[in-house]
């Protein structure tokens, strides 16, 4: 494989997504292989350079999905992480050899605190650790990245030798990671100008940046500003921790600042909503309002003085087009009188395609809810079908029915009656409020130890018949499970979202979700 392969360099930045491998690994995100599948086929749409599609040694669903990524999607460039070990290489390239276009990502450990406390590994043994596997890399594919863990913790000469190396034994990409999200701009752009000097003119420049601080996307705009051509992102900035450099928000900052930065990308901007929609959905990750270019406010305009200028003109508070981006300018509104080719038309405008399954579940959903409320937004469309796709084929349990009792002077009740295949559970409950006891009807039912992390409620729309939109994380059995909810009724979705929870983490258990390493350069 050439430079040419994925564009060229000079002033064409590659997008490097990394949803699917460092994405995944934030806590209680755990895709089917057909959720990663359906991910990777919208990353093409959206025309990314590489995807890299998972990090195959780490189980065998991860290296099954890989596999299928690489034999079924095509465009985008498929690549697979893998530490500098023998064993780690062979298993990417057996993974990979179905793609038409594919990358070998290898990864170690550079600074000073991670080889003492990781890899009690010796400078020395990490630099032949790194000419051996890059090596071996190169014997199955040309396409060769390079990573060097930490790369902003570590000595620098001793980085700079470690690149050489890497080079030297046939890396084509050589990534500067700011793994734990520590460096500032100023200084991680000049530590990209230091290591594009030090390597080859024909040797791409990547950054790898974290958002702990605040600062991933910032870092990786300074490394773009001092020679960087490939930056890894995430969808919705999703990853380890306070999550990745944003996708959206580097591929608008390239778009409405190129001609300032001297660089331009390939993506198809039209399909950003779109992917961002897909990946919220199935990771259970909602997207913050306030979030920069695909939150919910993020157009929208509350100020007098603001909505004066933008019906007077749209340029005078909006620097970005949110046609450019897939937004529709009208909002939907459906009602229990609507129809199936309605409500299929209405998630068609918003960028939504599901397979007949889904739809059937997700507008079952809609008529459901329709009864209850007047009528319905794209945002409740949007969170209805969130809670579908998040489901999977087959619930391991259906909820039946939902009761709650009790009040002021009584203790609160709940009584939940759930269905396994023809076997209907019914279990009650007592609880501080209706959702504890509801939550916990549905544990003793569902026969689950769970311990709940996170509880977040909030309303799809205003109005007091708003639905309510619930995401809970639980722990069952030391993994994290993230689940969501929709109703009228925040105890019913509370309840749903609870439920959604368990069914992931029985159906991880059974082994149908691939199961990711947390190893992040």
């Amino acid at each position: 494989m050439t430079e040419g392969d994925v564009g060229d360099v000079g002033n064409r930045v590659r997008i490097f997504d990394t949803t699917l491998r460092d994405g995944e690994q934030a806590p209680g995100i755990a895709l089917t292989r057909a959720e990663k599948v359906e991910i990777a086929e919208q990353l093409s749409r959206l025309s990314v350079d590489i995807i890299e599609a998972g990090f195959p040694i780490s189980s065998q669903g991860e290296f099954e999905a890989v596999s299928e990524i690489a034999s079924s999607v095509r465009g985008p460039v498929i690549a697979a992480l893998a530490r500098t070990t023998e064993g780690d290489i062979r298993r990417a390239a057996e993974a990979l050899k179905g793609a038409e276009r594919w990358r070998i990502h290898t990864f170690i450990s550079t600074s000073d605190i991670q080889m003492t406390a990781m890899l009690r590994m010796s400078n020395r043994e990490v630099l032949d650790a790194i000419v051996d596997n890059v090596k071996l890399a190169v014997s199955y594919t040309e396409d060769v990245e390079f990573s060097a863990q930490d790369a902003t913790r570590t000595e620098l000469e001793f980085l700079l030798e470690c690149y050489r190396v890497a080079v030297g034994a046939g890396a084509t990409t050589i990534n500067v990671p700011d793994t734990v999200g520590y460096a500032t701009p100023t200084e991680f752009g000049e530590l990209v100008r230091i290591v594009r000097e030090a390597v080859p003119d024909h040797v791409v420049v990547s950054t790898h940046c974290h958002n702990d601080l605040g600062l991933a996307v910032a870092n990786s705009l300074a490394g773009i500003e001092n020679g960087a051509r490939q930056v890894e992102v995430a969808v919705n900035g999703i990853g380890e921790r306070a999550g990745n450099c944003s996708l959206e928000e580097i591929a608008m900052v390239v778009r409405t600042r190129g001609e300032h930065l001297g660089v331009r990308h390939g993506l198809n901007l039209k399909e950003i909503t779109r992917t961002s929609r897909l990946v919220s959905m199935t990771t259970g990750y909602s997207v913050q309002p306030n979030k920069a270019v695909v939150g919910s406010s993020a157009f929208a305009h509350e100020s007098g003085i603001h909505q004066h200028g933008v019906l007077s003109n749209r340029a005078t508070y909006e620097i970005m087009d949110p046609v450019e981006i897939g937004l529709e300018g009208n909002r939907i509104v459906l009602g229990k009188h609507s129809g199936r080719h309605a409500f299929v038309d209405a998630l068609a405008k918003l960028g939504i395609a599901l397979p007949d399954e889904q739809l059937n579940r997700a507008f079952a959903r809609f008529k459901d809810l329709a009864d209850r409320k007047i009528s319905l937004t794209d945002q409740d469309l949007e969170a209805i079908v969130s809670e579908e796709v998040g489901a999977g084929k087959e619930d391991v349990l259906v909820l039946e029915s939902l009761q709650t009792g009790g009040g002021t002077h009584l203790a609160p009740t709940a009584t939940v009656r759930l269905r396994r295949g023809e076997e209907v559970i019914e279990e009650s409950a007592m609880g501080d409020g209706m959702i504890d006891a509801a939550c916990g009807a549905i544990q003793r039912a569902a026969g689950v130890e769970a311990r709940l992390i996170t509880f977040n409620v909030s309303s799809v729309t205003g109005g007091s018949d708003a639905l309510g939109d619930v995401v809970v994380q639980l722990e069952v059995d030391g993994r994290r499970v993230t689940g969501r909810g929709v109703a009228t009724d925040v105890v019913e979705a509370s309840a749903r979202a609870y439920l959604a929870a368990i069914n992931r983490a029985l159906r991880v258990a059974a082994g149908d979700t691939p199961s990711s390493t947390e190893v992040t350069p």
